[in-house]
């Protein structure tokens, strides 16, 4: 505790080289992406794609810690809260996901006001708590703290300063989302970049220097900003009203990742390293996909981790710190390709951003692994072998697509044979024979039986309406209509002997509500899929019609 503050100074100086880096990237790269664009573009596909991959992790992580920390900030003004930290983080996240999914044009102002409120209610903390030093003098940490458990190691620093590196994350947000500034987008950007970093160092500096020389300790289930504010103001209204904004900047920190993640997570779709839906605007403007697999991903950590920030934490930084590094790598190369004016000066910055970043992602790798950094060091790799997965299906898909090579004249497809499987006479096939009819040549029609009796009874009724359409009845002892059906498939296809497999006409009735359609056995579904999955596997090259009867209500 004695080392916090130059630990903290260390840290707010890896800030100040951190932010002056990604000021040069917003102004070169103003179209946005960030790590992922510059790594792309300057190192290669491979480090663009695991800069991508720390990204998005980051992303996640961001939305998860923000989330619990807040839940977490008020649950130690309110201790009542603390049990219910996770259903309450859950619903915060339901609240900032309906948000973004509405596309609000108000979502800017809206969410400023918290961070001017947090402002308000803290830097004023910081100044009363400066004073409260200046006239008491610092604290003795030998009379508070608790007793100690090892003894001062270069490890436990450097785990140390692993941890305090979070508070970095988000430095790179805005070089992400230039295209979101109003314009002149990058000039906007890159002050709003430089404002933050300056607060954040003015923040994080002054809470750690209050916190070590005023010797606060964080009681149970409280953090150590609440045992902060509460030492300064006591437990009276200004310090609910430091907690709950201290909440509601959190909830702005998660809300960025909804701003971030779904547009770079666009910017990979749309490069073919993830599914194309991705890179689709929604009816309301906003990257929908994108914004609901975020919601997910953060609920599902905000769930395994049971809102527990402090076992969410030593997953943080490895992702930051590894895109981070692979982006300023990035803009050396980019400085050195191009050469504009001042680019040695330009050059020099970047490269000493990236010399600190590496060297600090080394420290938090090492100092961090058995406690979940390994999870992310493996899970890297993953996500890059996923994305060249998805993109090697999208070439191949093109490729199969492909009109290269087809003959400029194709003979017209020859008269088709129709398999006509019916559960039934009734009025929902009747749309499916008179279909067949006008364009196939031979139609036959199948029925599965599979009660014993019923098959005869079913040919009586089909015969007095379609006379001229033969009707084959199979029977099938073990209840199995796929397997009956496929066998019948092959054995006509088999003595036509005509080179040409017959065309499956499946009727079908749609139900006029969802939940009707939980009350049929959706064999139709289940016919459409298995002859998809026979087509795929077993060479079935036969064309598959559905033919809807929709029902009323």
């Amino acid at each position: 505790m004695a080392l916090a503050w130059p630990i903290g100074l260390a840290i707010t100086a890896l800030l100040i080289i951190v932010a002056i880096s990604y000021r040069q990237t917003i102004y070169a790269y103003p179209s946005g992406g960030g790590s992922y664009v510059v790594a792309r573009d300057n190192l290669g596909t491979l480090p663009g794609l695991i800069a991508a991959a720390a990204l998005l992790i980051d992303y996640i992580l961001t939305a998860a810690v923000s989330l619990t920390a807040g839940l977490e900030a008020i649950a130690s003004a309110f201790p009542g809260l603390y049990p219910h930290r996770v259903l309450l983080a859950l619903g915060l996240l339901l609240l900032i996901t309906l948000a973004n999914l509405r596309g609000l044009r108000e979502t800017g102002t809206l969410m400023s006001i918290p961070v001017y409120l947090f402002l308000v209610s803290y830097l004023p903390m910081l100044l009363i708590g400066a004073s409260k030093l200046f006239l008491e003098g610092p604290a003795s940490l030998a009379q508070v703290a608790p007793p100690a458990t090892q003894g001062i190691t270069t490890f436990l620093i450097l785990h140390a300063f692993a941890t305090g590196c979070t508070a970095l994350t988000g430095i790179e947000a805005i070089s992400n989302g230039v295209p979101a500034f109003r314009p002149p987008e990058a000039k906007n950007a890159s002050q709003t970049l430089v404002v933050m970093a300056l607060l954040m160092a003015i923040l994080f500096v002054g809470s750690i220097g209050l916190t070590q020389y005023l010797g606060v300790i964080a009681g149970p289930q409280e953090t150590i900003l609440s045992a902060l504010a509460r030492k300064v103001y006591g437990s009276g209204l200004p310090y609910l009203v430091v907690q709950t904004t201290t909440l509601l900047i959190l909830a702005v920190a998660a809300n960025t990742s909804f701003a971030g993640f779904p547009r770079v997570v666009s910017i990979i779709a749309s490069d073919g390293f993830l599914p194309r839906q991705l890179a689709n605007l929604g009816d309301r403007l906003v990257f929908t996909n994108g914004i609901v697999l975020l919601s997910l991903g953060t609920g599902l950590l905000i769930v395994l981790f049971q809102g527990n920030t402090h076992a969410l934490i030593p997953l943080f930084a490895v992702g930051v710190f590894l895109a981070f590094s692979l982006s300023q790598a990035g803009m050396v190369v980019h400085w050195w390709r191009n050469r504009e004016k001042g680019w040695s000066t330009k050059l020099v910055i970047n490269g000493v951003g990236a010399l600190a970043t590496t060297l600090t992602l080394l420290i938090v790798g090492y100092s961090k692994f058995l406690e979940g950094a390994w999870f992310i060091i493996a899970l890297v790799p993953l996500l890059v072998t996923m994305f060249f997965r998805i993109k090697a299906h999208y070439n191949q898909l093109r490729k199969q697509l492909s009109l290269a090579g087809l003959p400029p004249s194709l003979k017209p497809y020859p008269p088709m044979r129709v398999v006509l499987p019916i559960s039934g006479v009734h009025r929902g096939i009747v749309e499916a024979v008179r279909f067949a009819e006008s364009f196939a040549r031979h139609i036959t029609a199948v029925y599965v039986e599979l009660e014993p009796g019923q098959g005869e009874h079913v040919r009586q009724e089909w015969e007095s309406w379609w006379p001229d359409i033969p009707l084959v009845v199979i029977p099938s002892p073990y209840r199995s209509i796929v397997g009956p059906l496929f066998e019948f498939l092959d054995k006509y296809d088999s003595e036509c002997n005509d080179g040409q497999q017959a065309a499956v006409v499946l009727p079908e009735f749609i139900p006029a509500s969802w939940w009707h359609g939980l009350l049929h056995n959706q064999t139709s579904w289940l016919l459409k899929t298995a002859l998809l999955y026979r087509r795929r596997h077993f060479g079935f090259q036969g064309v598959i019609i559905d033919v809807p009867y929709h029902l009323k209500r």
